[in-house]
């Protein structure tokens, strides 16, 4: 059979990273099985539909390189791809399994089960509507054809007709075989009064007519197994794999992971910017590489000590073996130092076609943009700490006050004068290493004054790359006026 998973999320605002997470596993299933990644769109509740989620579904996954074979941006085979463009199909397949005795239809009015409920809650029980009560109800199993026929002009719905006394057992690839008496389900509505299906149902019908091989979401929709069992068990199909993933948890490990934790703690939870005043990982600095790879370590691992992957090594690798059934608990900090070893890997021509980077070079000598982003890569954890880092190339930090203090009583002026008049009688600047450690060493300079001397006169503080690699970046001139300018600064403490 056919590898076919698909990623349904509800475009009902943002996704959240545990949502492309969950399509990231989706994908590297497929992949690795040469298989179909689909996107399918559930959009049948109306009232909660907000304008332009689909849009960014479609470009979120676009970003991290995950472009789905089928969806409704590219078509397919087995579409709509769209949930509410497949209202006729649910009609004729609702209509099937009411005709095979697995469904019914019901006219209860709101205030009825209002009341049934409010009177449940008053003895302490929850309002189930299902085999031990329905008779006692108005719907279709208690009806003639008459009946039902004068009724289907009043606001209805249609109900799973769950049989009691029987157990349902269903099997979850992460978590093994789950038994249910029928006995604790109520009677599931699978259509609404306005004639569009339920998860449960659309859900179901979707997967089998897209040939779904396996259905990989998270844990959250555990609960809704046996009821999808139950609908595959009424139409005769025969059901997918499943897997269910576990939650991406708070920093604390203490539930799930909401916007709210990001608002915080000061951290992204949604993969690309959505609100006007919000940001995304995306905005943040992060990579899609470095993003992707931190999103698969999230309930997943090799088997191995590794844990830096490209996109494309995740596919050969990726194996539902390694998805761990407990929750995942995420560490911005570790997001950020893998999204590091990501950028350590790129080149730095890779790096500037990035218009974050590019942005920040402006003003700068075009011709040494390559030459600063290799001299710099190496100290990015995101590509937005690449502004701080770069600042000493247009311009003298102010100087660190106490770091300058505990240089005055080592005479830094008296040192820096020296480092001048060398650096004036050098020729070449690759040279100047050599230069200044055995004139250090022949004087009896402390090399570490000396260079901290150097560095606070180039940059203003006493971090930062490659020190010589700096004399170069800047050029002789400019090297020797911040000097001239660190001297009289030293000066002037004095």
């Amino acid at each position: 059979m056919e590898t076919r998973v698909r990623f349904a999320p509800s475009p009902t605002g943002p996704l959240h990273i545990g949502g492309l997470r969950t399509a990231l596993f989706n994908y590297l299933f497929a992949k690795k099985n040469k298989g179909a990644f689909i996107l399918r769109v559930e959009d049948t509740d109306q009232n909660r539909y907000v304008e332009g989620s689909e849009e960014y579904i479609q470009k979120s996954l676009e970003w991290v390189g995950m472009i789905p074979d089928e969806g409704p941006s590219n078509g397919g085979n087995y579409g709509p791809y769209r949930q509410s463009d497949r209202k006729d199909i649910y009609k004729e397949y609702i209509d099937l399994l009411i005709q095979k005795g697995g469904a019914y239809y019901a006219f209860d009015d709101a205030d009825t089960l209002t009341k049934e409920r409010a009177k449940a809650e008053s003895n302490g029980k929850t309002f189930l509507y299902g085999a031990q009560n329905r008779l006692n109800f108005d719907n279709s199993l208690q009806s003639n054809k008459e009946e039902i026929a004068e009724k289907m002009n009043r606001d209805y719905v249609v109900r799973l007709k769950v049989d009691p006394g029987k157990t349902i057992s269903v099997y979850d690839e992460i978590r093994g075989a789950i038994h249910l008496d029928s006995g604790l389900l109520d009677d599931k509505i699978l259509m609404k009064s306005d004639g569009m299906p339920t998860y449960h149902f659309a859900n179901v019908v979707d997967d089998h007519l897209m040939k779904i091989s396996c259905v990989i979401r998270g844990e959250e929709w555990l609960p809704s197994l046996p009821i999808h069992q139950l609908l595959y068990d009424a139409f005769g199909w025969t059901a997918p794999q499943f897997m269910h993933l576990p939650l991406i948890l708070k920093p604390s490990g203490k539930g799930k992971l909401s916007k709210r934790d990001g608002d915080k703690e000061g951290f992204p939870v949604f993969p690309m910017k959505w609100e006007e005043n919000g940001s995304g990982f995306k905005e943040n600095g992060f990579i899609a590489e470095g993003f992707i790879n931190y999103l698969a370590l999230l309930g997943w691992n090799s088997g191995t000590e590794q844990e830096i992957f490209s996109l494309e090594e995740l596919e050969t690798l990726f194996n539902i073996k390694g998805v761990q059934k407990g929750g995942a608990r995420f560490d911005y900090e570790k997001a950020k130092w893998v999204n590091h070893q990501h950028i350590q890997q790129m080149s730095a021509a890779k790096l500037y076609e990035q218009e974050s980077i590019r942005e920040k070079l402006e003003g700068i000598d075009p011709e040494k943009h390559i030459e600063i982003i290799d001299l710099l890569k190496e100290r990015l954890f995101t590509l937005e700490d690449f502004e701080e880092e770069v600042s000493w190339v247009k311009e003298t930090s102010p100087y660190d006050e106490k770091a300058s203090s505990k240089l005055q009583s080592k005479d830094p002026q008296k040192i820096l004068k020296e480092v001048s008049k060398i650096i004036q009688e050098t020729e070449q600047l690759n040279d100047l290493k050599e230069i200044l450690m055995g004139w250090a060493k022949a004087n009896e300079v402390p090399m570490g004054v000396m260079m901290q001397s150097l560095r606070i006169a180039l940059v203003g503080k006493l971090s930062g790359p490659d020190l010589f690699q700096i004399c170069l970046v800047l050029g002789k001139d400019v090297t020797l006026n911040r000097i001239e300018r660190a001297i009289s600064h030293f000066n002037l403490k004095n």
